[in-house]
Order: structure tokens, then sequence, then C-alpha cells
């Protein structure tokens, strides 16, 4: 598997590529933890709760003074929370596997996409409603996502040899132009782009026909949570409230991400309509119950099966629910 995400995300932050050389963040009003925070791409409002928590003071209060470290092509995750850099990264469980399997010591300790944003997008002249609709079509996609798709087939009984796979760069422009039938992309980046152009495609999430694969989670070293916990759990405390903030008011985060990173060349509205799908990915049943980053013991034993269609063998000890529970026991 490779970062594909350099192309998925990066179009929604145009020219953002060297304009943030260093972190951002605030001097704090008192004596605090210096706390680094790794996320996993460029400013948007994918990182809206963070965003949200630093502009209003939740870690403050909590003792930490946080700076928020924005990913992007040559700033991966994994490297700087191994090597104690940063506290807390955003990854993806295909991700961590991948490192665990190399032998870093990570652990993930929260989800913040409840479901895989990886969708099929068509247009509504020719829908993929179904994973069965995809026989007989082209579908335009990185050739890196093959095992994706693979795994998508051998979940529903799709003839993966039935499909025409068509290399493409990461732009709705084949699928417009009909060089392809279908893209497979995320449910918060191509259709986006389709929607400021005033086109409604039609998107099947691929979660809801059990690609599991738990999606923007935060990960830390077994010795940070050992030797750290206190500044981990405060550092999800705020991250926890600035993601209910968001939940509350979509649209008012998309405008603080905008407002925060006026150089990127984020549009407003885009960010709104992203911001309105990321909701019903990050928020459903299993947070109402137990709240925001919680992970389920079902949900662990379904990505071990996803992961391990994509060719990657791990137990549950990879997850670690024990700050979660800490955290909402209170």
């Amino acid at each position: 598997m490779t970062r594909n995400s350099i192309s998925r995300r990066g179009f929604l932050a145009t020219g953002a590529g060297g304009v943030l050389a260093a972190s951002f963040g605030a001097s704090p009003a008192r004596a605090a933890t210096d706390v680094a925070f790794q996320l996993s791409w460029l400013p948007s409002v994918q990182f809206a709760g963070s965003y949200i928590a630093k502009s209003r003071g939740y870690w403050n209060d909590l003792g930490l003074s946080v700076s928020l470290n924005p990913g992007g092509p040559n700033a991966p995750v994994e490297p700087p929370v191994v090597a104690g850099n940063a506290l807390l990264g955003i990854s993806a469980a295909d991700y961590t596997a991948a490192a665990v399997a190399q032998g870093a010591p990570f652990r993930i300790i929260a989800v913040a996409m409840q479901k895989n944003p990886f969708v099929i997008a068509s247009l509504p002249d020719k829908p993929v409603n179904v994973p069965k609709d995809l026989e007989g079509r082209k579908l335009g996609m990185a050739l890196a996502n093959t095992p994706v798709l693979k795994a998508l087939c051998s979940l529903n009984d799709v003839d993966f040899d039935a499909i025409e796979i068509v290399p493409t760069q990461y732009d709705a422009a084949p699928l417009l132009a009909g060089q392809v039938d279908c893209l497979l992309c995320w449910e918060t980046d191509l259709p986006v782009a389709m929607m400021m152009r005033g086109i409604k495609p039609v998107t099947m999430l691929m979660a809801d026909y059990g690609y599991a694969l738990h999606s923007q989670t935060y990960i830390a070293t077994q010795d940070s949570i050992a030797n750290r916990r206190a500044d981990l759990i405060a550092l999800l405390r705020g991250e926890i409230h600035g993601w209910n903030d968001f939940h509350a008011d979509p649209d008012a985060a998309a405008a603080l991400t905008v407002d925060m990173f006026p150089d990127v060349g984020l549009n407003l509205d885009a960010q709104k309509l992203q911001a309105a799908l990321q909701v019903p990915l990050m928020f459903t049943d299993v947070t109402q119950a137990h709240g925001f980053g919680w992970f389920t013991d079902d949900s662990i034993a379904a990505n071990i099966k996803t992961l391990a269609l994509l060719g990657q063998d791990v137990s549950a000890d990879l997850w670690d629910r024990s700050l979660l529970e800490e955290i909402h026991a209170s």
C-alpha cells in the first residue's frame, strides 16, 4: 500500500506544499507541558476538531501547550511518533499495521472516522449502487489501490477480472469526460470537487459493504502509553472537546479552518461540503453510545478481517482502548 493520500487529499489545499514550513502554535497563558501532535496531511477541515481545540484553549486548560504539526508528501506521520518527537499522530489502521510489522511499537488508541471514507463514485446516468455493479465497468483508480479493490470484491462475491481498471490521476476529469464509468476515491474529496461544479455524483461507501478499515486513527507508542499517559489523556480530552464542537456546527468549523490558514488556498464552500460529508463518517451510533473516538471489539474483529485481505496479519492487541475508557468514564 502506498500513500495515495498524497494526491487524494492534496487538491483540496492546492498550493499548500511549501506554505507551512513549521507547525503553528500559540504561547500558553501559563506554564504548560509542551506536546507535539503530528497530523497526517496539509491543513483542511479534515482536522477541524484539532483546530477548534487549539483556538478555544481546550488543551491549555488541561495543562498542555500543543503544537499541531502538518503532514504532507514529505512529512509522514509514523517517524516523528516512533522517535518521540511527537506524542500522538493521525494515521490509519493499514499504515499502522505496516509500521508494526517493521517493528514500530504503535498502538491505536482512538478512531476518528468510524466508517472508512473510500467510495466508488459514479454519475447518475450510469450509477454504481452496489459492488456487483462494478462488473463490466471501467474503474478509474491508482494502481496502488488494487489490494483495496480486491478486498471489496472478495467481501462481496464480485468477479475482480470483470472490472476494467483504468490507471488515472486523482482527478474527477476522467469520469466527467466519459473515459471511465466510476472512480475509487474518498467520499470527502473528488465528490466535493464535482459538487462544486454543480454535479451530484452517486457514491457507494465501501464501508457499507464490509470494507472495515479504521481511518484517521490516533497512534502512540507503547512507551508513551505507559510513561506519558496523563499527557496523552489530556491531549485526547481536548481533541474530543474540539470534535464535539465540530459536530455541533460543522459550518463554523469550516470557517475557522479557512480563517486559520488564509495562505493555503482553501475554498470556504468546499470546506463546508467536506465537513458535512465527514459528519456521518465520524459520528455514528457507536460514538453516540460511548463517545467520540470509541471503537468496539466487533469493529476490531472486522478490521482484522479486512487487513488480512490486504495482506496484513494483525492481532487485537494493535488496539488499546484503555485511555478512552478512562476519559469517557469520567
